[in-house]
């Protein structure tokens, strides 16, 4: 058995992945789904030890109490402090972010390797920490974090200093500006929304007012998945960019989940046919 806690659960589309691959390579695994609310965690591990199961994925609002209860975490984990994987070592539950994995891999199988590149990354909360530390992890040469003085600011200041002592990237935390923003596209090869300005029902808005920012050598990653193609997704489009949306580092997190858990390779165009027919016929 694995699964995904979290709550609420009920959008979350890991079942179809998962079991979608584990029937097409013929596992004798499955994928469930747990309502466990943040303060439930602790009762959901011991239940899930006793199951004995292979392991399983943890979503909001369980990821920081799921990394604090584990008795070991992957070194990506431990900087970002919050866990999205479990896997289960003889009855040890090793704890694993596999959200930064997803997100490198989505880029290197579009082409792009962010080891040495300039990176500007639009926000500073759980999914934009996965990615700044796995992207330092990877090699990136500098990262410029973009954000608003938010609650998130001092959490991610902590990130920088870390990330700066422990791997050879330089990480820049900049209150956002229109400014701010100029200067730091400019310089860099890969920008990144993980931000949720354009997100449904809002999907008007945009962080960058300026699509003459959006230059045809620049790769641009949203990672918003609703709608599928946000207004900034559409202007690098429009502009000749390299563009991908959030169902790729959604589809790439859960197969580093994947191979984690069963040691296999994780059939990722067979998934991808079925993520995107599954939301195709949400909409109609």
């Amino acid at each position: 058995m694995t699964g995904l806690i979290g709550y609420p659960v009920e959008h979350s589309k890991s079942p179809l992945m998962h079991n979608t691959a584990f029937e097409e390579l013929g596992l004798d695994y499955t994928y469930e789904l747990f309502e466990v609310k943040e303060d439930e965690v602790a009762e959901a591990f011991e239940d899930l030890k006793a199951l004995g199961v292979a392991g399983f994925n943890c979503t909001m609002p369980d990821k920081i109490k799921a990394f604090e209860l584990a008795d070991e975490v992957s070194t990506a984990a431990k900087m970002i402090g919050a866990a999205n994987t479990i896997v289960n070592k003889d009855g040890k539950f090793v704890a694993y972010n596999t959200d930064g994995v997803g997100f490198v891999n989505a880029l290197r199988d579009d082409g792009f390797n962010v080891k040495d590149k300039v990176i500007t990354i639009l926000g500073s909360g759980g999914a934009a920490s996965a990615i700044i530390v796995q992207c330092a992890l990877e090699g990136a040469k500098e990262i410029n974090v973009l954000s608003i003085k938010d609650k998130f600011w001092d959490k991610a200041q902590e990130l920088a200093d870390t990330i700066i002592e422990e791997t050879p990237t330089d990480v820049n935390l900049i209150e956002m500006s229109d400014e701010a923003i100029e200067e730091c596209v400019t310089k860099s090869s890969l920008l990144c929304n993980a931000t949720p300005v354009g997100m449904a029902p809002n999907e008007d808005a945009c962080i960058i007012k300026d699509s003459g920012l959006l230059r045809t050598d620049l790769v641009v990653v949203d990672i918003i998945y609703n709608p599928l193609e946000t207004k900034l997704y559409q202007m690098a489009k429009v502009n000749g960019c390299k563009v991908l949306n959030g169902i790729e580092m959604l589809i790439f997190q859960g197969a580093a989940s994947f191979e984690l858990w069963t040691g296999e390779k994780f059939p990722i165009d067979k998934v991808r046919e079925a993520v995107y027919k599954s939301i195709k016929e949400y909409f109609e």
